[in-house]
């Protein structure tokens, strides 16, 4: 923004405009490229993290078929899902989202629920990418320095990843964009000097019969069965590790009002941040699963099952510097998720959605919601305690809980574009007359996922069953189902009362006093239209 040479009067950038056109004014930072968008929603997916971190949850719930044809099955669905979701994205460039997608396009009430599922799943997922950045990071300390690998110093390590993660997400959003830039190379460099590593260094690998057909099965279901209904009951519950790792592309939007070219940068960031992840995702789970020692000894390891492939397939020298590189990445995705979350609390605070929206809303002097970055630290923390007791469990739950919550959030937007039909209004970027079977594949993948996942991943999760432990309980029927009577109850009893959706600042004068204020206030350069 800048002052127009003729009289002084104040004008906006495009962006800006259609932010304008939205109802906000612009508070945060426009500090981001196209690339840096598409790059916060790599780092968040992050094929380093989710599907190193859950690979046991795949492995033990189906096996190599589970890793290898279970992931392009996700991986081609989530894409139809980020290309449902860009349309959208194009024509609404906002922070708040999904949110304020199902606001315009439906009502107060489904963006009331969009929001809150949403917001539910950020933290959740944010909370799932710090434990998995734990277990790898306990492993690593315990091979330099011999740190204890029991659950409590799991959840130690956690928290102090979470704190410094912290630190850096108060600084500059220039500042954290470089760092998305930087984590995106590092991904794809890392992805390729670890496939490199694994097809030369281990003197044994499996074959090609193995990663693509041998079949595992580690839940108790049916015993070690591996062929029928029981399996395929077992190979659906072990699809969480890739949907789970294919989550936080809505990142892009949430990065919209900081992004330049917001109407087309942010979808297309969006959708090949999931290609991308898809692609080399698959060529490092391949390699991954040739390096399998034995299954044996993977179902006895399924606690740090890849970590122990790498260690007894080459040494603990080269599983050092393979976790170090992971380790690094998924550092760079927590960090990322939390930039994310912190920028869809802020934008539902805004609108007066979130108890304490006061407080959640406010920008600090470097134009970054810092009460809301705290805030989403915190709720991670809190989330993942139930990992305490049970730390394969709790993560699995965790895991499982972000994707419900984030892609119900993701497909109910999708509902309502698919209901308005061509009545939608595009931006920049659209599917044209294709949303008719990308928007309806889309809807029934996703209701299908949720049922499937809030199932009981294992007999001992069944409570009926012999060998019941509450352990081994998959709570994310209780957490899922308690939120939504929650923020339900409170829509019914007291919300639809008062919250009317997304709320214009002011009008097109009082948002440019506005964000002049802002100016002067935060003291940063003004940007030329």
């Amino acid at each position: 923004m800048s002052a127009t040479p003729e009289g002084g009067g104040y004008h906006t950038s495009t962006d800006e405009q259609t932010l304008h056109r939205l109802g906000y004014a612009q508070e945060l930072f426009r500090a981001m490229g196209g690339f840096q968008n598409f790059a916060i929603s790599f780092t968040i997916i992050s094929i380093l993290a989710g599907c190193l971190t859950s690979y046991y949850i795949a492995f033990g719930q189906g096996g190599p078929i589970a890793v290898t044809w279970g992931w392009l099955l996700v991986g081609l669905m989530s894409t139809i899902v980020a290309l449902a979701m860009a349309e959208i994205a194009s024509a609404f460039p906002t922070a708040g989202g999904l949110y304020y997608w199902a606001s315009k396009l439906g009502s107060p009430a489904w963006g009331w629920f969009t929001g809150w599922f949403n917001l539910i799943g950020q933290v959740a997922v944010t909370a799932a990418i710090g434990y998995g950045l734990a277990t790898f990071g306990t492993a690593l300390l315990n091979f330099w320095f011999d740190y204890p690998n029991t659950k409590e110093y799991i959840f130690l390590l956690y928290l102090i990843f979470l704190a410094v993660a912290l630190v850096i997400n108060l600084m500059n959003v220039s500042f954290t964009a470089l760092l998305n830039t930087i984590s995106a190379y590092w991904h794809m460099a890392g992805v390729v000097f670890i496939v490199v590593v694994l097809a030369l260094v281990p003197d044994n690998h499996q074959s090609f019969g193995y990663v693509f057909g041998e079949t595992v099965n580690a839940t108790g279901f049916g015993g070690d069965k591996t062929t029928g209904f029981v399996f395929i009951y077992v190979f659906l519950t072990g699809l969480l590790m890739a949907q789970y790792t294919i989550t936080g592309f809505d990142a892009s939007a949430h990065m919209a009002e900081e992004t330049h070219q917001a109407s087309r940068s942010a979808a297309v960031g969006m959708y090949m941040s999931v290609v991308a992840s898809v692609v080399f995702g698959f060529i490092l789970l391949v390699a991954v699963t040739f390096a399998v020692p034995s299954t044996d000894g993977a179902i006895e390891n399924l606690g740090f099952l890849v970590p122990w492939i790498w260690a007894e397939s080459m040494g603990q020298n080269w599983a050092e510097a393979l976790l170090f590189i992971c380790v690094i990445a998924q550092f760079f995705c927590v960090t990322a998720s939390i930039t994310s979350a912190s920028r869809m609390l802020f934008a539902f605070s805004r609108d007066g959605a979130v108890p304490g929206h006061r407080l959640w809303r406010q920008v600090g002097r470097n134009r970054v919601p810092q009460l809301s970055v705290t805030a989403i630290v915190i709720a991670s923390a809190v989330i993942m305690i139930p990992a305490y007791w049970n730390y394969l469990v709790g993560y699995l739950v965790g895991t499982g809980i972000a994707v419900i919550g984030l892609y119900v959030a993701f497909i109910l937007p999708v509902v309502l574009r698919f209901r308005l039909g061509d009545r939608f209004e595009p931006g920049a970027w659209t599917l044209g007359k294709h949303y008719k079977w990308i928007d309806l594949i889309a809807i029934v993948w996703v209701a299908f996922i949720c049922l499937v996942f809030l199932m009981p991943p294992y007999k001992s999760s069944v409570p009926w069953a012999d060998d019941f432990s509450w352990e081994a309980l998959n709570y994310a029927p209780i957490l899922v189902g308690g939120a939504l009577i929650l923020f339900g109850g409170w829509y019914v009893v007291s919300a639809h009362k008062w919250f009317k959706g997304p709320v214009r600042m002011g009008t097109e004068e009082e948002l440019e006093r506005l964000e002049e204020q802002r100016l002067g206030d935060f003291a940063l350069p003004t940007e030329s239209a």
